[in-house]
């Protein structure tokens, strides 16, 4: 059911809600958090709609949505309540701000909170620079960003690195998470031995790329290299070398890895490209600060961009001395018959020698 509340104040949205909750029962007490989505009106509100009507059959909660509209027009609220199938297992409502609203969505926010539960905000396209000092950011527990929605995806991380507070996270993130459970499963089998270099491949633009490089790192305390891959989306192979043989864990088509571990056979595992709805879900399960994200992005530093890495220096060329001091195998043979020909006057060819020879195997037979 979607009701729909034109030019409206919270104060009627909220007696609204009132009135649904004495015709439909008592369900706001089955909801768990809030969870605030924040962005701009238009054709991309519904995806986020949708993803959060998903996350909430596993988190039942209340969504409000900031839908932030034309900045020109004049100030207005409007309105819209879903219930029932329209909102998954949640209860949705769409705030439409205009004109001078636009950039008040926080006191718009605050009289339709939840009592006595937790605050989750999410942007999922275009994110403030620091979400902790955004006025619904500061509102949230929990403040979920998405650096691969961004224009500039790789800067966007590098913001977020230097914004970090606790409770901030990136779905960027939350996409490593197949990733980084097949990479530890792998590393706990024996030999134990330790990574002595490590690569990551993907591409050029993927945030989930440098973070799992990052997270590499900051585990295996090594410089971890990260190349742009040729083809492919996202993440597509991670190496790791060790003395006995290396670990790689490849993904070509965005579906279907394989992984390679020395002494056992070749496997296929399932690394399907995460969606919105499932990373989503998986950030509610948790409401404390993710310290293992917060480490990745302190590591960031410590990943080596190119293909050559400093853990490989083998891999260099040589300065091209040897090249300057090649002589030819004709010139050396000229030599060496000039210098014996100095040495040894008599010795000018190698009739003479041979002709010497004759007459003293004669006499010995005779």
């Amino acid at each position: 059911m979607i009701i729909d509340l034109p030019s409206t104040t919270t104060s009627r949205i909220n007696s609204k809600l009132v009135r649904l909750r004495d015709e439909g029962g008592a369900v706001t007490l089955g909801r768990v958090l809030t969870l605030v989505i924040v962005t701009d009106d238009g054709e991309k509100t519904e995806e986020a709609v949708e993803a959060a009507n998903q996350a909430s059959r596993e988190h039942p909660c209340r969504v409000i949505v900031v839908a932030r509209g034309a900045r020109k027009a004049s100030p207005r609220l409007d309105a819209q309540i879903r219930v029932g199938g329209d909102a998954g297992a949640s209860e949705v409502i769409v705030l439409r701000l205009y004109g001078e609203l636009a950039d008040e969505g926080a006191s718009c926010v605050v009289p339709l909170l939840l009592p006595d539960t937790p605050v989750v905000a999410w942007w999922p396209f275009e994110g403030p620079a620091v979400p902790a000092k955004d006025p619904i950011g500061v509102l949230a527990q929990r403040r979920i960003t998405d650096a691969a929605a961004e224009k500039n995806p790789i800067k966007a991380l590098e913001q977020r690195r230097a914004a970090y507070t606790p409770g901030d996270t990136d779905l960027a993130w939350t996409r490593l998470t197949l990733w980084r459970a097949m990479l530890a499963s792998a590393l706990d089998l024996p030999p134990f031995e330790k990574v002595v270099d490590a690569e990551v491949s993907g591409e050029a633009d993927s945030p989930s790329t440098e973070l799992l490089a990052a997270w590499l790192a900051s585990g295996l305390k090594i410089p971890v290299k990260r190349t742009k891959a040729v083809k492919g989306e996202g993440i597509c192979l991670v190496s790791l070398d060790r003395k006995s043989g290396g670990v790689e864990l490849s993904r070509p088509d965005g579906r279907v890895g394989t992984l390679v571990q020395p002494g056992q056979p070749e496997r296929r595992v399932a690394l399907q490209r995460r969606s919105i709805r499932d990373c989503l879900a998986e950030e509610l399960r948790r409401l404390d600060p993710d310290e293992v994200y917060e480490l990745a992005l302190k590591s960031l530093g410590k990943v080596v961009r190119g293909r050559t890495s400093p853990t490989k220096p083998t891999a260099r060329k040589p300065p091209a001395k040897p090249a300057a001091a090649k002589v030819p195998a004709s010139a050396k043979a000229a030599a060496k018959v000039e210098a014996e020909a100095k040495a040894d006057p008599s010795a000018n060819g190698t009739a003479a020698p041979k002709a010497a020879k004759k007459p003293a195997k004669a006499k010995a037979s005779s």
